[in-house]
């Protein structure tokens, strides 16, 4: 019961992530809202992690650690959640929750590569039907300018970019915890964002209203801290089992779209969302059967 409720919690707090952006860019530029966003979750974890829970006595990073810290937090933070925040502006809501889904197929294409496997059939199909379920969700939107190419490709860009960080993450010896990790990465990501967001942002357009700071402490508090926490704890208990959950992302997704935002769902919604769904069992359908066995 209790795995069941952290799955079903982390799912509702992740899929919300893309409406709590969106009403932030309304209020402000995406990237100051993704800088504040950022600087506040990782000095807040480093917070926790030094200083309230000092008796721990948790360690700083060192040599080589920084190194690997800098390469996760520039590919997981700084590109993935900055593309996220800045395609945003140009693809709905629903579209940014269905590619965060999709996560897994990238990953899997950049590990074959990096590993130099060649992929499975089912793996190919499956890709194939993530990326069809993706674009027949996204081309009705596409005529009612919920969506453009452009806000497509930038999003596309950071997929790309968390399932090379995620990769990466996976081939390192990690000798820090995860609170650790997650805690200097977002930090890491949030400075090495800063001379883009002082350079390019639109200050003059920015108002720190309340929406704003709502949105921001939003995605602070309940995704970037309590959804990873919990999401750390599904995959501790069950790494496959964890995964399943990512398949109820898209669905809250649209429905918080469709109620907060008055997004459209159609047909075509749905058929995409289920596409999406049967794609992600069928690349992963290897490591469920091996679970049940």
């Amino acid at each position: 019961m209790r795995q069941l409720l952290a799955g079903f919690l982390f799912a509702t707090l992740w899929a919300s992530a893309a409406v709590a952006t969106k009403i932030g860019i309304q209020a402000a530029d995406p990237l100051i809202l993704a800088n504040v966003r950022f600087l506040l979750a990782g000095g807040l974890m480093l917070c926790f992690v030094y200083v309230l829970r000092k008796s721990r006595g948790y360690a700083l990073p060192k040599g080589v650690e920084w190194r690997h810290l800098l390469i996760f937090a520039l590919l997981n933070t700084t590109i993935y959640l900055g593309c996220f925040v800045l395609a945003m502006r140009e693809v709905s809501a629903g579209i940014g929750s269905l590619s965060t889904a999709t996560t897994p197929l990238f990953i899997m294409l950049i590990s074959a590569i990096w590993l130099k496997r060649t992929l499975r059939w089912y793996e190919i199909t499956g890709v194939i039907l993530g990326l069809a379920g993706v674009a027949l969700a996204t081309y009705p939107l596409l005529q009612g300018s919920h969506a453009t190419i452009r806000g497509l490709a930038i999003l596309l860009s950071g997929m790309v970019s968390v399932s090379v960080a995620t990769v990466y993450y996976s081939h390192v010896k990690w000798q820090l915890p995860n609170l650790v990790i997650n805690g200097w990465q977002v930090l890491l990501g949030g400075l090495l964002l800063l001379p883009f967001t002082l350079a390019g942002a639109r200050f003059s357009s920015t108002h720190f209203t309340l929406p704003f700071w709502g949105a921001v402490w939003w995605l602070v508090i309940p995704v970037s801290i309590a959804a990873l926490q919990l999401w750390f704890y599904l995959v501790r208990l069950d790494a496959v089992k964890a995964s399943f959950w990512l398949f109820l992302c898209p669905i809250f997704g649209f429905v918080y779209s469709s109620l907060l935002l008055d997004e459209p769902i159609t047909l075509y919604t749905f058929a995409g969302t289920g596409l999406v769904i049967g794609g992600l069992y069928l690349a992963q359908r290897e490591k469920f059967r091996r679970k049940r066995a």
